[in-house]
């Protein structure tokens, strides 16, 4: 798949994400590289992605659940392919990933993991979260700014999904696609 977008260079970005206060880490990323061709939107989708990732009260396992649902119901190979990392890094087991894939028919997903992707698939659906949905993910998530961040999260990753997809980022060279087994999602075009 052919990049829509041209990466900026290393050094490019290098130098834009120490002006933004941004680790390395985040700034040598493709997806980073990218939006750095318009360095005022890099400093705000990145700056609330680290807020979401680094300095987040809600929790990992939901998120990094809502995620991977949002990268197979979007077919966004990026976003499964690099939250697939951070998912593992956390210690969500491998099994319980890939169950995102039939949430609805599983037997290894907690109720918490059930109501979070109830509801994101709701959002996927272009619905809002129903309050039969909301009732769901209160129970698990009872803190009114955990569940503030849990919407936006929500937003956050299907809006990089949509970049993702529609400015065609790529992947790492050598990273494999769609972890771990090669299966990518019916939505993958």
């Amino acid at each position: 798949m052919t990049p829509r977008v041209p990466m900026v260079s290393l050094d490019r970005a290098r130098d834009l994400g120490n002006a933004m206060g941004m680790p390395a880490r985040r700034t040598q990323s493709e997806a980073f590289r990218v939006v750095a061709n318009n360095p005022g939107v890099a400093r705000v989708a990145f700056s609330q992605l680290m807020q979401l990732l680094e300095n987040n009260t809600f929790d990992t396992r939901l998120r990094e659940m809502m995620i991977m649902r949002i990268g197979w119901v979007t077919g966004s190979a990026y976003e499964w392919t690099q939250h697939w990392r951070v998912a593992t890094t956390a210690g969500i087991p491998a099994e319980d990933i890939l169950a995102v894939r039939d949430w609805r028919n599983s037997d290894r997903l907690t109720p918490a993991d059930k109501a979070i992707l109830a509801a994101t698939d709701e959002c996927l659906a272009g619905k809002s979260i129903s309050d039969a949905a909301w009732a769901e993910v209160i129970q698990y998530v009872t803190d009114p700014g955990e569940q503030v961040e849990f919407v936006m999260a929500m937003g956050n990753w299907m809006a990089f999904s949509l970049l993702f997809r529609n400015l065609r980022i790529p992947l790492a060279d050598g990273v494999a696609v769609w972890p771990p087994d090669g299966l990518a999602s019916p939505a993958a075009v």
